[in-house]
């Protein structure tokens, strides 16, 4: 039974920032369990490769160019993805941005556009025109990835940390609004994870071993780690589940 409760066979997914790291992971996750897997983002050969794998992993994939921050590219994104499968059931907002690391006085106001367009304003509006499709397909599944970041500062990522923050309660808002459109929202915040994206961090030895010092699982995470619980979420098995902040960080919080 449980088994059968987790597959997305004849699901469509979409996916931001899916063509490397915790998206392209999800991404492969969601097809094994027969989904199929739209991947977007910035660089077409990066997804297509993606798709490719999305395949070979057992799903269906489509690569589609957009930039998270740009809300022209978010509307032919889910055109591109209703126009092939029909309908959006699953959403995950996975794309983010953080260009700069240093003191939060040394954002300009270029810099705060940029990662609140992509890190907040993306989520919400890709959210919005997914909405219509689920709503009509009798309900969905939207997941958002945040991360401690948004609870716990560290020197030098202040602003990324206001974005993840507001991925949080733009969540719990959303879960509120949509519950009785029978879409559930939810949110996984991700520790220190061995992606590309973060990887000027866990190749700096200095904050590597800061980190392992507050993190009680001593090691930082795998992206099929972050996957797993994405997987969950996007299943039947959290039918009752919405509006929840799911931690996936060692216990670096606690």
């Amino acid at each position: 039974m449980y088994i059968d409760k987790l597959k997305l066979k004849g699901k469509t997914a979409v996916i931001t920032g899916g063509s490397r790291g915790i998206g392209r992971e999800i991404a492969l996750a969601f097809a094994e369990m027969g989904a199929n897997v739209v991947v977007a983002g910035r660089k077409l050969p990066d997804l297509e490769r993606a798709a490719e794998d999305i395949a070979a992993a057992g799903g269906t994939g489509l690569a589609v160019a957009a930039h998270a921050g740009k809300t022209g590219d978010l509307e032919n994104l889910v055109q591109a993805t209703v126009d092939r499968f029909g309908t959006i059931d699953i959403l995950v907002n996975n794309a983010a941005v953080n260009p700069v690391f240093g003191p939060i006085e040394s954002i300009d106001e270029a810099l705060f556009s940029k990662m609140m367009d992509v890190n907040v304003k993306g989520y919400l509006m890709l959210a919005r025109m997914a909405m219509p499709h689920m709503e009509k397909a009798g309900g969905g599944s939207i997941i958002n990835i945040a991360s401690v970041e948004g609870f716990k500062p560290s020197y030098g990522t202040g602003l990324y940390s206001v974005t993840k923050a507001a991925v949080v309660m733009l969540t719990k808002v959303l879960a509120l609004e949509w519950a009785a459109k029978k879409i559930r929202v939810n949110c996984i915040a991700p520790g220190l994870v061995r992606t590309h994206f973060s990887e000027f961090l866990w190749k700096n030895e200095e904050i590597l071993k800061l980190y392992l010092e507050h993190c009680p699982i001593k090691r930082i995470g795998q992206p099929y780690e972050i996957a797993g619980l994405a997987l969950f979420l996007a299943s039947e098995l959290a039918g009752y589940t919405t509006g929840s902040v799911f931690t996936a960080d060692g216990g670096y919080l606690i």
